[in-house]
């Protein structure tokens, strides 16, 4: 499955009316929106609600970009980071209200893996990404353990270089839950890839940013 990612950020009025005719024809399975900073997440998915089909999914980057107004929301952990503030000071923070509005969630395992940049994660987290393969098998082998639903491989937005082919497949063969992978996918190739390794669900946010007239020929070249 093909989630495109918005950053609320940069979806002004405008910017939704060039995204919205393009999701509408492409179909991706999802739309995320969140970013790593940034509030204005409210209207944005409403105007995605009212405008298009797809199920919209909260993506937050802090405990502001939450709106029960969204089909449902990721609950992400950051795993790769030793900042409590990440792991789960912030959920803790949103835990009643994401409770009392009834929306649906999806617990994540969120690993920030090395793109060969500083990503706008790791600078909003001050948390250094994993490097070396055996971390990123034995963090994911612990989001098994305690219970995550998935686990979140993210090179970082407009990373050098996606999560190598190679890390899925390992990760693939290590973990029985599903596996999104996202961060610095730019070619229907390199999506294909990383679906053929055994991710279930690719992310692409950066490169629709500057080509989202795109959008359509990537959901169309996945083999459903």
């Amino acid at each position: 499955m093909l989630a495109v990612l918005i950053d609320p950020e940069k979806a002004d009025a405008s910017r939704l009316d060039t995204l919205c005719p393009l999701l509408n024809e492409g179909k991706p399975d999802f739309i995320f929106v969140g970013g790593s900073t940034g509030t204005q997440i409210e209207q944005v998915v409403l105007t995605l609600k009212q405008r298009t089909t797809i199920p919209v999914v909260l993506f937050p980057g802090n405990v502001s970009q939450f709106t029960p107004s969204a089909d449902a929301l990721l609950v992400l952990s950051l795993l790769s980071s030793r900042n409590p503030e990440f792991l789960i000071g912030a959920q803790v923070r949103a835990a009643r209200r994401i409770l009392s509005s009834g929306i649906d969630t999806l617990s994540v395992g969120y690993i920030l893996v090395d793109g060969g940049r500083p990503s706008s994660v790791q600078q909003a987290t001050l948390s250094e990404p994993l490097t070396k393969t055996d971390d990123i098998l034995d963090t994911t082998i612990a989001a098994g353990l305690l219970g995550f639903q998935s686990v979140y491989l993210e090179a970082g937005s407009g990373a050098e270089r996606p999560v190598p082919v190679q890390t899925i497949q390992q990760v693939r063969h290590t973990i029985r839950i599903p596996l999104i992978v996202g961060g610095g996918i730019r070619t229907t190739g390199q999506m294909q890839d990383a679906f053929a390794a055994g991710a279930d669900i690719v992310v692409i946010g950066n490169h629709f940013e500057s080509h989202p007239e795109q959008i359509p020929l990537f959901c169309h070249a996945i083999n459903r």
